[in-house]
C-alpha cells in the first residue's frame, strides 16, 4: 500500500499537468452530463416494511385517480378577539377568497367552510376560527409562480379586512434553508484555521480549493445519474456536507506530511512521494471506515437513507483520489508556497518540533493517565445521561419558526379545533372478506371512536367497490405526543378482537401514525447497524495496526462521544436547554433518522482522527520508539493537524445550525458537538490516557490472528530506507534565479524526473 502510493504520489506531482487537467475534465464531463440528465424526480416518502406503507399503498390501489398527489393549501381564518368568523362580513371576506382561489390556474377544488358539508368540521365549536382547503391538479413543485401569486394575493385582501389569516399545507410551503450566509462563515473559519495552522495562504487555500473541487465531481455526477437511479434534489445534502469536511481534512493530512517531509530534507518529489506513501494510507483507510460507516445505512431498510448515504460515500471516495493525486500535482506546481512565510524567508523549516503544544500535551496525558481517563469518562458518561430519555419522531410544522406562516396556521388550527386537529389518524379498512362491509365498516368506526384519546372519528369514505373504506379519527393529544404513540399501539394492539368479530381487516396511517412507524424502525435498526459498522471498522482497523485493543479502544471511545453528543441534542432540542442560544423555539421529539445520521457520519469522521493521529504513533513504534515515547511522536507531529481538521469539521457544521429550519439546526448542532467531543475528549485525552496505560499490550495480536490478516503496509516501512539519508538543502530562496533553477531543470534520465538539488536546511 505505502510503496503503491509512494510511487502514485511521485507520478502526480511529475506529472501534475496531466493529472490536473485530469480532474478538470473530469469536472466539465460530469458538469456536462449534469446539465443534459433529465430533472431529478421528486423526493419519495416510501417507507417499505412498515404498516403506514401498506395502508397507503392499499389506498392508492382501491382507490385510484385521488387527489392524493396534488398540492394542497389549508387556509385557516381566524377572527378579531371578541368576534365570530360566522358573523356576516367575515363570512363574506372568506367566501371571496375561497372564490378567487378556486379561480387560479392548476386548481382542482376549493372547499368553503361555510359549506353544508364541510361546516360541521372546517368551522370551531366557538365559531372563532375556520378553514377552506385548496387542492392543486399537481404537485407542490410543479406549481406555477402564476398560481401561488394567486393564492397569495387573495390571502392578502381577506386579510385586509381584518382577519388573521395563515396558510398550511404544501402549496406555499417554505423550503428548509441549509445554512445560508452562515455556512459560508463556516467556511471562512475553516480557511482561517488552515491560515493559522500552516502559516501560509497557499497551504490554506489548496485544501479548500481541491475539496471544492471534489464536491463540484461529486454533486455533478449525483445530478447526472438522478434520473436513472432515482435520487431526489435531497440526496445530495449528505454528499455535499461530507465531501467538503472529508476533503479539507485528507487534504490537510497529504499537506502536513508533506511539510514534515520536506523539513527532514527530502527533496519536493520525494517528499510529495512519502507523504502520499504514509499520510496517504492513513487518508485511505480512514476513507474507507467512513465509506463502511455510509453504506452500512443500507441496513435501515428506508430507500431514501440508502441513496443519501450511498451518494455521501462516493463523495468521500472522490475526496480520497483527489487528496491522492490533485493534492501532490498542485503541490508541484509550487512545492515552496505552501510552506509557511518565516521558512521561505528564513531558510529553516521546523515541523514537529520536540517542545511543541502536542508533545507538551502527550507529557502531561502520561504523566497522570488515570486522572485523564476517569474524567474523560466520567464527563461523557454524564453528558449521555439525557439518552435515556430520547423520544423519536419526525418534527412537522409546529417546529417551523412562527415567523412562518405555517407554524402560525398550525398554531391557529390547535387552539381552535384542539391539539390533535394537525395529526389525524387515517384508517384504511379492508372490508373484502366481510359478510357486509359496510356493517363492517360502521363496527370498527364505532369501536376505534370508542379508543379512550380519540375526540372524533369522520364518516367513512367507500371505493366504487365498495369493499374498502376511508375515515380518519382524531387524537385528543398533538402529533408528537407520547400519549398520541401509546393511542395509535392501544388501536393495533385491540385490532385482533376488532377483526375477528367483524371479518374486516384495518390498517391505520396518516402523517402522524408513519412518522411513529418511521421512528420505531429507525430505532430496531440502530443495534444492528451499530454492529454491523462497528464490527468491520474494528476489523479493518486491525489490518491497519496489527493491534486488537487499539480498535476496541477506538470504537468504546466512539460511542462514548456519540452518546454524550445525542445526550446533548436531546438536552437542547427535547428538554429546551439553552435552546434559545440557538433560535429553537419549539422542543419536542428527537427526528427519527438523527441517531442513524450521528453514528454513522461521527463513526467516519472518528475513525479519521484516530487512523491519522494511531498511525502515526504506530509508525513510530514499528521504527523503534518505546511504546511511551511513540505516543510523543505521534501527537508531536499530528495533534496539531487533527486539531485543525476537527476545528474544520465544527466550523462547516456549525453553519448549519444557523439555518431556520428546527431540523437541520438539529443535526448541525450534533455533529458539531459530536466532533469536539471525540476529537478534543477521545483522540486527544481518553486514547493517550488509554495507550499509556496499555503500554506495549496495546500493539499485541495473537499470532494465529496476525497470519490470518492480510498485511498493508500503512506505517511506510518500505519506504523508510528512502527517508534514511536525506540531503542536506540549501533553504528556498524567492530570488527570481532561484526560482527559474527551480522550476527550469530538466529531470536527468533514471532520476523520475526528480530534483535532487539542495533546497533548504534542514532542522
Amino acid at each position: 500500500m505505502a510503496t503503491f502510493l509512494y510511487r502514485l504520489g511521485r507520478l502526480a506531482f511529475r506529472r501534475r499537468w496531466y493529472v490536473t487537467l485530469l480532474w478538470v475534465a473530469v469536472l466539465a464531463a460530469v458538469g456536462f452530463g449534469a446539465a443534459k440528465a433529465p430533472a431529478a424526480p421528486d423526493a419519495t416518502n416510501s417507507m417499505p416494511g412498515i404498516e403506514s406503507q401498506k395502508a397507503f399503498d392499499l389506498m392508492e390501489e382501491r382507490f385510484p385517480g385521488t387527489e392524493a398527489d396534488g398540492a394542497t393549501a389549508r387556509i385557516v381564518f381566524v377572527a378579531p378577539d371578541g368576534q365570530k368568523i360566522t358573523a356576516a362580513d367575515h363570512r363574506k371576506a372568506v367566501d371571496a377568497l375561497v372564490e378567487r382561489a378556486a379561480e387560479g390556474p392548476q386548481v382542482a377544488s376549493a372547499v368553503n367552510p361555510f359549506q353544508a358539508k364541510a361546516k360541521a368540521k372546517a368551522v370551531s365549536k366557538d365559531a372563532t376560527t375556520a378553514y377552506a382547503t385548496v387542492t392543486y391538479k399537481t404537485a407542490a413543485d410543479d406549481l406555477t409562480d402564476a398560481a401561488k401569486h394567486r393564492l397569495e394575493s387573495a390571502i392578502e385582501q381577506a386579510r385586509d379586512t381584518g382577519l388573521t389569516v395563515e396558510v398550511g399545507g404544501t402549496a406555499l410551503e417554505t423550503q428548509p434553508s441549509a445554512g445560508g450566509s452562515a455556512e459560508a462563515i463556516g467556511v471562512a473559519i475553516a480557511a482561517f484555521v488552515l491560515l493559522i495552522t500552516f502559516g501560509s495562504l497557499a497551504a490554506a487555500g489548496l485544501p479548500l480549493l481541491t475539496a471544492i473541487l471534489g464536491v463540484g465531481v461529486s454533486m455533478a455526477s449525483i445530478m447526472a445519474l438522478a434520473s436513472a437511479f432515482g435520487l431526489s434534489a435531497t440526496t445530495g445534502t449528505l454528499a455535499t456536507m461530507l465531501g467538503l469536511a472529508c476533503g479539507i481534512d485528507y487534504a490537510v493530512f497529504i499537506v502536513s506530511r508533506y511539510r514534515e517531509e520536506r523539513a527532514k530534507g527530502h527533496s519536493p518529489q520525494e517528499a510529495a512521494g512519502l507523504a502520499a506513501g504514509t499520510a496517504g494510507s492513513a487518508v485511505v483507510f480512514a476513507g474507507l471506515t467512513v465509506v463502511i460507516a455510509l453504506a452500512g445505512l443500507s441496513v435501515v431498510g428506508i430507500p431514501m437513507l440508502t441513496k443519501m448515504g450511498l451518494a455521501a460515500a462516493g463523495a468521500v471516495v472522490v475526496g480520497v483520489l483527489i487528496a491522492l493525486t490533485l493534492v501532490p500535482a498542485v503541490l508541484g506546481f509550487w512545492p515552496n508556497a505552501v510552506l509557511s512565510r518565516r521558512a521561505r524567508r528564513s531558510g529553516r523549516i521546523k515541523e514537529g518540533g520536540e517542545n511543541n503544544g502536542g508533545s507538551r500535551w502527550a507529557r502531561f496525558v502520561l504523566r497522570r493517565p488515570v486522572p485523564v481517563l476517569i474524567v474523560s469518562v466520567v464527563g461523557l458518561g454524564a453528558l449521555a445521561i439525557p439518552v435515556m430519555d430520547l423520544q423519536l419522531g419526525m418534527p412537522g410544522a409546529e417546529a417551523k419558526p412562527t415567523s412562518t406562516t405555517e407554524r402560525r396556521a398550525y398554531d391557529d388550527l390547535a387552539q381552535g379545533f384542539g391539539p390533535g386537529f394537525n395529526g389525524p389518524l387515517t384508517v384504511v379498512v379492508d372490508a373484502r372478506n366481510a359478510e357486509n362491509p359496510k356493517t363492517a365498516v360502521r363496527t370498527i368506526e364505532e369501536r376505534i371512536g370508542a379508543t379512550d384519546g380519540i375526540v372524533s372519528v369522520s364518516p367513512a369514505r367507500f371505493n366504487s367497490a365498495g369493499d374498502t373504506a376511508v375515515f380518519s379519527a382524531i387524537p385528543s393529544t398533538a402529533p408528537t405526543s407520547e400519549r398520541t404513540v401509546d393511542l395509535v399501539k392501544s388501536i393495533r394492539a385491540d385490532r385482533p378482537a376488532t377483526e375477528a368479530s367483524t371479518g374486516a381487516e384495518f390498517e391505520v396511517t396518516g402523517t402522524t401514525a408513519l412518522n411513529i412507524d418511521v421512528a420505531q424502525k429507525t430505532q430496531d435498526a440502530l443495534i444492528p447497524y451499530l454492529i454491523l459498522v462497528v464490527g468491520l471498522a474494528i476489523l479493518l482497523l486491525m489490518i491497519v495496526f496489527r493491534s486488537v485493543l487499539v480498535p476496541v479502544k477506538a470504537a468504546v471511545g466512539f460511542l462514548l462521544s456519540v452518546l454524550a453528543a445525542l445526550g446533548s441534542v436531546v438536552a437542547v432540542f427535547q428538554w429546551g436547554w439553552g435552546a434559545g442560544l440557538l433560535g429553537v423555539e419549539t422542543t419536542g421529539p428527537i427526528m427519527s433518522m438523527m441517531p442513524i445520521f450521528l453514528v454513522g457520519i461521527v463513526f467516519g469522521l472518528a475513525m479519521d482522527y484516530e487512523v491519522f493521529l494511531v498511525a502515526r504513533m504506530r509508525e513510530a513504534y514499528v521504527h523503534g520508539d518505546s511504546p511511551s515515547q511513540a505516543i510523543r511522536t505521534g501527537f508531536r507531529y499530528s495533534a496539531r493537524v487533527v486539531v485543525a481538521a476537527a476545528l474544520i469539521m465544527m466550523a462547516v457544521f456549525s453553519g448549519f445550525v444557523g439555518a431556520g429550519e428546527s431540523m437541520i439546526k438539529m443535526i448541525g448542532f450534533g455533529l458539531a458537538i459530536a466532533v469536539l467531543f471525540d476529537a478534543f475528549v477521545v483522540r486527544m485525552a481518553l486514547v493517550p490516557a488509554v495507550l499509556a496505560l496499555l503500554g506495549k499490550a496495546a500493539w499485541w495480536m495473537p499470532r494465529w490472528l496476525d497470519r490470518i490478516l492480510p498485511r498493508v503496509d500503512v506505517e511506510g516501512e518500505a519506504l523508510s530506507h528512502r527517508a534514511a539519508t536525506p540531503q542536506a538543502p540549501q533553504a528556498p530562496q524567492d530570488t527570481k534565479a532561484t526560482k527559474d533553477a527551480t522550476y527550469s531543470q530538466a529531470p536527468t534520465e533514471g532520476s523520475a524526473g526528480e530534483d535532487t538539488r539542495p533546497e533548504f536546511t534542514s532542522v
